[in-house]
């Protein structure tokens, strides 16, 4: 039992029983895609539910964005990373659950989180 009485949600797990939020170290050399950038905290949330719920290892870094159209300003966001060789799937995940998720990088183009 945790503190306050009641008994802690276990941890969401993936395919094979793995935790499927993964941390830098875990993409090391491999390249990974951006797909999407969470401006709500909720939004964040929902996104990892969903990309849990499909077994897609994927890496969450809260990163700075510009945001505002006349007032253009730095804001905090959590980044969505997955590896380069599912980008394709958890976009169709995404856009199965009503996401709109950020374009594929260029042939050959790639991004290390963190």
């Amino acid at each position: 039992m945790s503190p306050g009485g009641r008994d802690r949600e276990p941890c969401p797990r993936g395919r094979e029983g793995t935790s499927v939020r993964k941390d830098a170290e875990f993409f090391g050399e491999r390249d990974a895609e951006l797909i999407y950038i969470a401006k709500k905290l909720s939004e964040a949330k929902a996104l990892e539910a969903l990309l849990t719920s499909a077994g897609l290892d994927y890496l969450v870094e809260p990163d700075q964005y510009f945001g505002g159209i006349i007032f253009q300003r730095a804001r905090i966001g959590a980044f969505f990373y997955v590896p380069a060789e599912a980008a394709a799937h958890a976009r169709q995940v995404m856009e199965a659950g009503g996401y709109r998720p950020q374009k594929a990088l260029s042939e050959g183009a790639t991004a290390q989180p963190g």
